[in-house]
């Protein structure tokens, strides 16, 4: 039997209105992409893409409780459509793929990223991997799955998390500037960048 993996976020989650509580109503209309909070020097800014789509909307952002047992939001939620692929956004192995909660969720292992190493998640999704399966940045793990309950309002989404062992961290903070917008692509020379004047 495989090892049990920590509940994921999005597990702690389901169920509730995106507010976090009984009675809370759940955001409307799309949020647009915020600009993520500085990144933590604690997680290198090693992703190469996305998990789901090019640029998706952020339906609601990371939100750190502010004790392990507050309320809070443990992950980042994207816009993302049912049977979207979710493809893992940096090298590693897949430490667990299955249900939690009724929900499929796969958990990745990023390579190279110490001890214990740094962890992502991904739900709702039916996994097309494996436990143990290695993954390259760009492999698809899987789909969105589709959920009927209000965690994402009246859109569908992805929740993607970010661990190192039980702490819970802000994954925007997997990607670099030019993934998240946040300044213009410059082309550099390929001997380095240009002399200061």
């Amino acid at each position: 039997m495989p090892e049990a993996e920590p509940a994921d976020p999005s597990d702690a989650d389901a169920g509730l209105p995106s507010g976090g509580g009984a009675g809370t109503p759940a955001p409307t209309g799309p949020a647009t992409p915020p600009v993520a909070d500085p990144a933590d020097p604690a997680v290198p800014a090693l992703a190469r893409s996305w998990p789901v789509g090019i640029r998706p909307p952020v339906v609601r952002g990371w939100e750190p409780p502010a004790t392990a047992y507050s309320r809070g939001h443990r992950g980042v939620d994207l816009e993302a459509v049912p049977g979207a692929a979710v493809r893992a956004v940096a090298p590693g192995r897949v430490s667990f793929a299955g249900r939690v909660a009724g929900r499929g969720v796969v958990s990745v292992e990023l390579s190279g990223t110490g001890s214990p190493p740094l962890r992502t998640t991904y739900g709702p999704v039916r996994a097309s991997v494996h436990q143990g399966d290695e993954v390259l940045a760009g492999t698809v793990l899987g789909t969105v799955e589709a959920t009927r309950d209000a965690h994402c309002g009246p859109t569908s989404c992805l929740h993607w998390g970010l661990l190192r062992g039980a702490a819970y961290l802000n994954p925007l903070s997997l990607l670099p500037p030019w993934l998240l917008g946040l300044g213009p692509s410059r082309l550099l020379p390929l001997d380095g960048p240009p002399p200061e004047h």
